[in-house]
């Protein structure tokens, strides 16, 4: 009785310390070099050639409402998570320009472009070094759109083309020689009709000074930065937001699929999905709330339909709520009481995967799948390198292969557990006709990715 009540023990241990297995060290290593996009124009990596992951977190009000203890634990935390860039905004969203910071700052003089505030960059520069000692690149937005139009936000309004540029040269001068910068024009809005010019003065004056950083766009719900800045030089990738309306894979037929397939080819990813703990369309009491199974789905349908990479976001760490303010779009718990959301956990398990394996070599493979029909609440998506393949299986149902398209003889066949980050071998076996692969568990939050290697390529288990 004694041994079954410490194997039932230790078994527990083992599944709480594969759910919590951080990441050991600085998340990646500048000493890598400079990003750029890679030869195939399809992915980014270092100026050595070493492959870049892009795991995201949304971070928007991280320079406005943290103080520095606060940004420290929040970095702190998204570094053990394996997160390498965060994105957040210069002129904040939730009234960025007259709010003060928590050093009683505000960002710019007279809300005047040509006036920056000395001493807000200041606190701007500490958290963008702080991360850059986490070993995290800051996704810079360098203001919230609705500085450019209003919409439904706070503003004011206070750029145009003339002072976007010259605002732009000057943050882009200001953060030239930081490694860990990545630029990301936009924040929220339209880039067409009278917004165009602005951004495209803005986007002009930062490359005006700054050469060593690449740059996307930011778009509102369910557009792509291609829509307006696909010809535009100063646009190094696309960036899409699928938004948080959606639970299907219809999203990504929308703007995954139509970017990937856009000349000239650029690197395209799913930069603002479905936030976790956001309501369904902003209607909690029909649609429910966004959980990790969600942020999960999101996640692999844009990285095996073509995604360079993926960015996380959980609605009360954007906005970095506390009991003391307004909560925006319903949100219902504060920030540090959602930093260690199962699906935050669950992305480190995204990366390790992915960096597995040859990772710009991968291509959506949808052609392996045999299976006649698949809701797309239940979309299977595969994706293929030179020597393996993912096959994603949200919700555990029967997945049909066929193995004759692999393009090798002889397979190595995994389990991937994307919830735990633990693969088991399944079999090894020839690549004969059409074969059927069902999960060990089937139903909503059972999601599973069936890992298929060139029994010669002789790849570590998928995740180490």
């Amino acid at each position: 009785m004694k041994i079954i009540a410490f194997l039932i023990l230790f078994s527990s241990f083992l599944v709480g310390s594969a759910q919590k297995v951080k990441w050991n060290g600085p998340s990646v290593d500048f000493k890598n070099g400079k990003l750029k996009v890679s030869a195939n124009h399809r992915f980014l990596e270092f100026e050595n050639g070493k492959p870049f992951f892009y795991l995201g977190d949304t971070a928007w009000e991280l320079f406005h409402r943290l103080t520095k203890a606060d940004a420290e634990k929040y970095l702190e935390n998204r570094r053990e998570k394996g997160f390498t860039v965060i994105q957040a905004v210069a002129l904040a969203e939730l009234d960025g320009l007259n709010t003060p910071n928590t050093d009683d700052e505000k960002p710019l003089i007279d809300n005047d472009p040509a006036k920056p505030n000395e001493k807000y960059f200041a606190h701007v520069d500490w958290v963008i070094r702080k991360a850059k000692e986490k070993g995290m690149f800051v996704g810079l937005l360098p203001t919230w759109g609705d500085k450019v139009d209003k919409q439904w936000g706070i503003g004011p309004v206070i750029f145009n083309k003339e002072n976007g540029f010259n605002y732009g040269k000057w943050i882009g001068n200001r953060y030239k020689d930081f490694p860990n910068i990545i630029w990301i024009n936009g924040g929220d809005r339209s880039g067409g009709d009278a917004n165009f010019e602005v951004w495209n003065a803005l986007a002009a004056g930062i490359k005006s000074a700054d050469k060593n950083h690449l740059m996307t766009y930011h778009p509102w719900g369910g557009s792509s930065s291609s829509k307006w800045f696909q010809n535009q030089d100063w646009l190094d990738f696309n960036m899409m937001q699928t938004g948080h309306g959606e639970r299907s894979y219809a999203a990504y037929k929308k703007l995954m699929i139509p970017d990937y397939l856009l000349q000239p080819v650029k690197p395209t990813f799913d930069g603002e999905p479905r936030y976790e703990d956001h309501p369904h369309d902003w209607k909690p009491e029909i649609l429910g709330w966004f959980d990790d199974a969600d942020v999960r789905q999101a996640a692999y349908w844009n990285l095996f339909s073509g995604g360079f990479g993926h960015t996380y976001g959980c609605h009360a760490i954007w906005q970095f709520l506390t009991p003391d303010r307004q909560p925006v779009g319903f949100a219902r718990h504060t920030w540090y009481d959602d930093l260690d959301l199962p699906g935050a956990t669950d992305m480190l398990n995204v990366r390790r995967l992915m960096e597995s394996r040859p990772m710009t070599e991968r291509i959506p493979f949808q052609e392996l799948i045999t299976n006649d029909y698949v809701p797309e609440t239940d979309y299977i998506a595969a994706a293929k390198g030179k020597n393996y393949a993912f096959v994603y299986i949200p919700t555990g149902s029967t997945a049909g292969i066929d193995m004759e398209k692999l393009g090798w003889k002889e397979s190595v066949i995994w389990w991937y557990n994307p919830r735990t980050g633990e693969s088991s071998k399944l079999k090894e076996t020839a690549n004969q006709g059409k074969q059927e692969f069902k999960p060990e568990t089937g139903g909503r939050g059972n999601d599973w990715i069936l890992v298929i290697d060139n029994k010669d390529a002789h790849f570590a288990e998928p995740g180490k």
